[in-house]
């Protein structure tokens, strides 16, 4: 059975499409069979996963999209067939939020440079609590070196588990993400940063990448 990988973050704007595309492209290019959930109504990964099938000519993952209420039977349905699951869900936390919270394996939780991303983490956290225990912080789109995001990574640490690897604000992730690339399909910072925090995910998870 395979994994499944819930993003989710009730503030807008903290980066959870480009978490979950990126990380998509890092294990795919490790080898594994990845499927994608969208359950944004704003469909962001879904226009993101439509650029790259068009980029690519052939489709490197699964797509499909889900209600709230659906993404229980979806993940289901895609487990049995594919080594990890990354659904996408809209930036709210309530009752619509737990079917992805409960299958997940594990929540990513994006939080950006500021105090404001890490108190709307609050909710998430509660209700991942309840439904499934498993919750990791993902530091993002932060100024590296800066006061700023060093307080914001501290008080993360009270907060709940945070992942040891960051990503920074850099352009390479907006750029890509338009043109239907994850960063790992470059090289540089951003992409190191990306396959550093696959790893960092592989291990939570207990898998191993086939290349």
């Amino acid at each position: 059975m395979g994994k499944v990988i819930t993003v989710a973050q009730q503030k807008g704007g903290a980066g959870k499409t480009t978490l979950a595309a990126n990380l998509a492209v890092c294990l795919v290019r490790q080898g594994l069979d990845v499927a994608l959930v969208d359950s944004d109504p704003q469909g962001s990964l879904g226009r993101w996963f439509m650029t790259r099938l068009d980029r690519l000519g052939e489709p490197d993952m699964d797509f499909s999209t889900a209600s709230a209420w659906g993404v229980g039977y979806e993940c289901k349905k895609l487990r049995a067939h594919h080594d990890v699951v990354i659904v996408d869900t809209p930036p709210k936390v309530d009752s619509d939020l737990r079917p992805a919270l409960r299958e997940a394996d594990l929540v990513l939780v994006p939080v950006a440079a500021s105090h404001v991303d890490l108190w709307a983490t609050d909710g998430v956290l509660d209700l991942v609590a309840r439904e499934s225990g498993r919750a990791l912080i993902v530091l993002n789109r932060m100024n590296t070196g800066t006061r700023l995001a060093e307080d914001v990574a501290k008080a993360a640490e009270g907060v709940a588990r945070v992942a040891k690897s960051r990503l920074a604000a850099r352009v390479a992730f907006a750029e890509t993400l338009g043109q239907g690339l994850g960063v790992a399909e470059g090289r540089g910072a951003a992409a190191s940063e990306a396959r550093a925090l696959m790893a960092e995910v592989l291990a939570e998870l207990d898998l191993e990448a086939d290349a």
